[in-house]
C-alpha cells in the first residue's frame, strides 16, 4: 500500500512514491499537463497508480505565508477532489509552503546546473511533500 506525493502546478505535476512501508519517498517523474484539461493527466496518473499499487495520495497545498488559501491552494483542493473521484484514493492536502524553495536549495547545494534543476525541481518538491507527510505519521 503505497502513497503518491504530488506537487501540482499549472503546467507540471511532480510525482513521488513511497516505499511499501511508508517510510521513505522517492522521486518518480514530472508529468507535463494542461491545468485547464484534467484529461491530460488522467492516463499517466492512472498508470502510475496502477503500476505502484497506490492507495493514498498526498497533494501539496500551497497556503499563503499568513495561512490563508489563495488561487493556487484552491486549485490544489480542486485537484485533490478530482483525484478522489477519478481514482477512488484517500487524498490528503499537505501544507507545502516553502517546499519548492527548499528543493531549490538542496539542488543548489548539490551543485546541480540550472538546466537540470528546472527539469527536476517539481519532482524534488513532491518528494519533500510526501516525505514530510510520512514523517508526521511515524
Amino acid at each position: 500500500m503505497k502513497k503518491i506525493g504530488l506537487d501540482v502546478g499549472e503546467k507540471t505535476i511532480g510525482i513521488a512514491i513511497s516505499d511499501a512501508l511508508g517510510w521513505t519517498a522517492q522521486g518518480l517523474t514530472t508529468l507535463r499537463w494542461d491545468e485547464q484539461d484534467y484529461n491530460t493527466a488522467k492516463e499517466p496518473l492512472r498508470e502510475v497508480i496502477r503500476d505502484h499499487d497506490v492507495t493514498e495520495a498526498v497533494v501539496g497545498f500551497p497556503k499563503n505565508m499568513n495561512g490563508t488559501v489563495g488561487p493556487r491552494g484552491e486549485a490544489s483542493q480542486t485537484f485533490a477532489s478530482w483525484l478522489e473521484e477519478e481514482f477512488h484514493l484517500q487524498t490528503h492536502l499537505w501544507d507545502e509552503r516553502l517546499t519548492t524553495m527548499a528543493a531549490e536549495r538542496v539542488l543548489l547545494d548539490a551543485d546541480v546546473s540550472r538546466k537540470k534543476r528546472k527539469k527536476v525541481i517539481d519532482k524534488m518538491a513532491a518528494v519533500m511533500i510526501l516525505q514530510s507527510y510520512l514523517d508526521s505519521k511515524q
